[in-house]
């Protein structure tokens, strides 16, 4: 898993570690996968993505990250079909038997349903795992939530399934477009004792002045609650190139928001490839923050998901 990154980062052993936070593993052999081997999500947040409908495995991850010291990784849950989400746990584990990673593991669970805790505790029992990613019900557009529908973030059942992950001592990765920020954010706040972390920099996918200000409110009111952390990651947008200062502008308001303190790099890999490569990803992020002290930079990309995601790590790390 670890290598050197060559040229315009520092180089040579002195490189920065890096902990990628956030990416999938995937193998379509047992058709476990429906959006990626069945039917096709027509509202793909990045368009067309028959790219990655293929297997995902550590040999590709490996391919992608060849040349960077990655010194651990998080996989977070890829859609496994839903009545079993338990198998996608036990194979992920095996994996990180047989290959030394994924080193954490953020699981799904439903919070809303009869079987959530008995869910959440089988979850709970791999050593790897550390948090849930059960995405609430949201609205297709800013403006057109239904308050308290069943499956959102104002439903009763919902909350109450939120509550068992501090029972199980886990963590919540909240992924929901950038208008519902301000509606996680009251979750955040009704849950002080549990660690949040906000998938994808809060998915600023409108980037008109406009939007990115609805965008830049949710994120205030997110920060204002210290158990949420974020993910600074996934800056594709529809049929659209990736564009280095558009997304620039975004990691740093980000950054700005939360603190560096608060912040962690993730590579949401292979979905992110859909716009750029690995190697473009972490140069491209390693010059957006090379104003920054050195320690800083260790800390964003990878002091500050060790410490959320409780992943030990060697001292030369």
């Amino acid at each position: 898993m670890t290598g050197t990154i060559h040229g315009g980062w520092d180089g040579g052993e002195d490189a920065l570690a890096l902990i990628d936070a956030h990416h999938h593993l995937w193998d379509l052999s047992d058709r476990s996968y429906p959006w990626l081997c069945d039917k096709i999500e027509p509202a793909f947040f990045l368009g067309d993505y028959a790219a990655i409908r293929r297997d995902y495995l550590p040999d590709d991850y490996r391919r992608d990250a060849a040349g960077h010291r990655v010194v651990a990784t998080v996989h977070c849950e890829a859609e496994w079909r839903r009545d079993d989400p338990v198998a996608e746990t036990r194979w992920v584990s095996g994996v990180s038997a047989r290959h030394g990673f994924p080193n954490a593991i953020v699981a799904h669970a439903w919070l809303d349903t009869p079987d959530a805790d008995e869910v959440l505790a089988a979850q709970a029992a791999f050593p790897l795992v550390r948090g849930i990613r059960s995405k609430p019900v949201t609205s297709p557009a800013p403006g057109a939530m239904v308050p308290g529908a069943p499956g959102t973030m104002q439903d009763r059942r919902w909350l109450d399934g939120f509550a068992r992950l501090g029972v199980h001592g886990l963590s919540y990765d909240l992924r929901v477009p950038f208008w519902h920020l301000a509606e996680a954010a009251e979750v955040a706040r009704a849950f002080p004792g549990t660690p949040i972390a906000l998938n994808h920099t809060g998915l600023p996918l409108d980037r008109s002045e406009e939007g990115l200000a609805l965008w830049r409110r949710g994120m205030e009111a997110l920060a204002r609650a210290p158990n949420v952390h974020v993910k600074v990651s996934e800056f594709g947008l529809p049929g659209t190139a990736w564009d280095y200062e558009a997304n620039r502008r975004v990691v740093l308001e980000a950054i700005a928001i939360f603190g560096i303190e608060r912040c962690m790099f993730a590579s949401n890999f292979p979905v992110a490839g859909l716009r750029i490569s690995y190697d473009a990803l972490v140069r491209s992020m390693a010059r957006m923050l090379a104003h920054l002290p050195r320690a800083d930079q260790a800390r964003f990309f990878a002091g500050n998901a060790a410490d959320f995601y409780r992943i030990a790590l060697p001292a030369a790390a």
